[in-house]
Formats: C-alpha cells, structure tokens, sequence
C-alpha cells in the first residue's frame, strides 16, 4: 500500500495561524490529531493541511514557512483595553481591511477617471482645533443643522439619516457583521468597533454590524471625525472609550460633540436628573440611544464612571436579549448595509457602461451571478442584461 505523504510544518507557524483564527476551541475539535502534530508525534498529509488552511483563513503557502510571518494591519490599531496600543488581531479583521482597501482603491480611480475633485473636508481639521468647531463644520458639509436628530421619529432613524448624508458627501459607508458575505465568520466586536480608511477621493468608513446598533451611531461619528482629521484606524472604543493616543481622545471629544453638543445637554440636565430614567428622557429628546447620553454624562463630569459601566453593561445585555430573535431582514436590505449604496452604485454603472467586467464586478460586491443582477434591480437601478 502506498503511504500518503505527510508535511512537516513547524509548531509556532501552527500555534500563530491558530490563534490569528480566533476558532482555536472549534478547531482542535475538527482535527483531534492536531495535538500530536503541535507535539511533533505525527504530521498532517497535504490534504489536511489544505483543511487546516481553509479552517483557519490562512493561505496554505504560510504553513511551509520556518517561522510565523509578520503579517501587518495596513492601518494603525487602537485598543482601549488595559490602557495598550496593541498590535495582534485577528484573521477576520486583516480579511476584512483587505476586502474594504480593494474597494476603495478601486473607487478611487474610478472617480479620477470620471473627472472628479478631491473631496476638500479630508484632513481639514488639525489636532489643536477646538472640538466644538469641528463638529460644527461637519454638520455644515453633510448639510446638517444644529438639532438635526431632534427632528427624528427615533434615534434609529437619526443613524440612517447620518449614514445616508455620510454617503451623500462621498464617502463609503459599510455596516458589516462578518467578513464579507461569509456567514460562518462573525466579526467580534470585542476586538474591533470600526475602522476608517482614509482617501481624499474615496474614503470608507466600517461599522461592525455585530456590535449592538445603540453603539453604532458613536463609532460613526467617530468615524467622522477620522475623516475630518485624517487618520486611518481601527479601533474597539470598549466602553465608548478611546486609546490613550491623542487622535484617539480628540476623534471621541468631536464625536461627543457632533452627537449630543455640550452646551445643550448642560441646559436639560439639571431638569432630568432626579429622573427614575434620565438617559432614557435625554436619548428621546437628543435622538440618540441611552448608551450615547450616558457616555456624555461622564464625560461631562455629571456621573461617575462607577455608574456608567454599570449602566453600559446592563443596557448591552437588554440590548441582546431583545435582539437574539432578529431573522436578519431582507436579504438585499442587507447587501445595501454590507456593500454601501455609494460603492454599490457605482460598481453597477461602470458595469452598465462597459468600464467594469461582470467577474470584477462580483469579486468586488460579492455577489455573483443572478444575485447581483437582482440586487441592481434592488437599487432601482433596472436590469443589467
């Protein structure tokens, strides 16, 4: 009988594509001779070694290298936890930064070949400005006024409003639980909130659709404020708190700013705060959620931070009870979200005008075939055939 060959693959080239996987617990369970090869005892045939790739979103050439590379995250990554600019992250985030950069780059030469200007607002702002007035000149370029929110049925439609003259602007605006179209790959919003990636002709601003919408509107404001300063990050804002660097701190102060202005929340607070529920009269009155308010609250000085965790913890976890039942919508609804109608558009028209082969237009989208000809359509952008 011939015996299949094995591949010899160095045991920390295997503990890093375990750990960069974040599925460690579930993939050990898949391979239970996973452990005898971390031990040298045995050693894993190509076509388990093809599996152990695709298990772990690691291309497969990186398991013949002597040692684990030294993959970087094209932008900076700042985390709030223990205080520390980290460095490691997961597959699922480096994929995803990937996905968005093909994107942009690609809007960005498809916009200079259209003839358009460099957007002005990108890196109008400098670290020395006054926060007020930052947020005060992005309400004027999205073309919102003061108490734009106020005049909102709720703050779920405030956020569809932002998003909507987010995109009006030019810029891209994703809002994306997992990596791509990949439903097995759910994106943690531990180790990230969103990222920013910015370009003075494209620049596209990521939420991560699985953190709780009541946080979504702050990462988008921050996100905003990147822009205005222009900054390229990722970041996990844990408890709506910056990293201890400086463009951090300052993008959070204008996020603040822009969501709820201090001189008005200073105005109504002395009225609510001997509420059963101020957070919850403020989010109605300001067209935020309660966890905005509440972070305003403490920045302002009006709580402790004691009080506000706990309210944040409690608020996240009514937040996942009352949406573990979500069926997740419709389907091209969705791809509005994962795509950005801005991006989405755009891809459609370079294809209906034979500047952009269908192939490329699916690998962009990620959607193929049918499925994109139906989400054209979804767009009221008719039929491509």
């Amino acid at each position: 009988m011939t015996r299949i060959p094995e591949v010899a693959v160095e045991k920390s080239v295997l503990l890093w594509a375990l750990e960069r996987s974040g599925r460690a617990f579930v993939i050990k369970q898949r391979f239970p001779k996973l452990s005898e090869w971390l031990k040298g005892e045995s050693m894993p045939t190509l076509r388990q070694l093809e599996d152990l790739a695709k298990a772990t979103y690691t291309p497969l050439g990186y398991f013949f290298l002597p040692e684990p590379p030294e993959e970087q995250l094209s932008i900076p990554y700042f985390r709030t936890e223990n205080n520390q600019h980290m460095h490691q992250f997961s597959a699922d985030l480096f994929d995803t930064v990937q996905i968005m950069k093909r994107r942009q780059n690609w809007m960005r030469d498809y916009l200079i070949e259209q003839g358009h200007d460099p957007l002005p607002f990108i890196n109008s702002a400098k670290l020395i400005d006054d926060p007020y007035h930052v947020a005060q000149n992005i309400r004027k370029v999205l073309g919102l006024e003061d108490e734009w929110a106020a005049k909102q049925s709720n703050w779920t439609e405030a956020l569809k409003t932002l998003q909507t003259h987010m995109e009006n602007v030019g810029i891209i605006v994703v809002i994306n639980g997992i990596v791509g179209n990949n439903t097995h790959r759910k994106l943690n919003p531990s180790e990230f909130r969103g990222f920013v990636l910015v370009d003075e002709y494209a620049p596209l601003v990521f939420v991560n659709g699985a953190d709780g919408k009541a946080a979504q509107m702050f990462t988008l404001a921050h996100e905003l404020a990147h822009v205005w300063f222009g900054v390229s990050a990722a970041f996990d804002l844990r408890d709506l708190q910056p990293a201890e660097d400086k463009i951090e701190q300052i993008c959070n102060m204008v996020a603040a700013e822009f969501l709820v202005p201090k001189h008005e929340f200073q105005k109504v607070w002395s009225t609510v705060s001997n509420d059963s529920e101020p957070f919850q009269t403020l989010a109605r009155q300001f067209k935020v959620s309660e966890l905005v308010v509440a972070r305003r609250a403490l920045d302002l000085g009006y709580i402790t931070k004691d009080i506000f965790i706990k309210f944040y913890n409690d608020y996240l976890t009514k937040e996942k009870n009352k949406n573990q039942n979500n069926d997740g919508g419709n389907f091209y609804a969705i791809q509005n979200l994962r795509i950005g109608r801005r991006f989405a558009e755009a891809i459609i028209t370079a294809v209906r005008e034979e500047k952009l082969l269908y192939r490329e237009a699916y690998q962009l989208s990620g959607l193929y075939g049918e499925t994109f000809e139906r989400y054209a359509e979804s767009l009221g952008m008719g039929n491509l055939s």
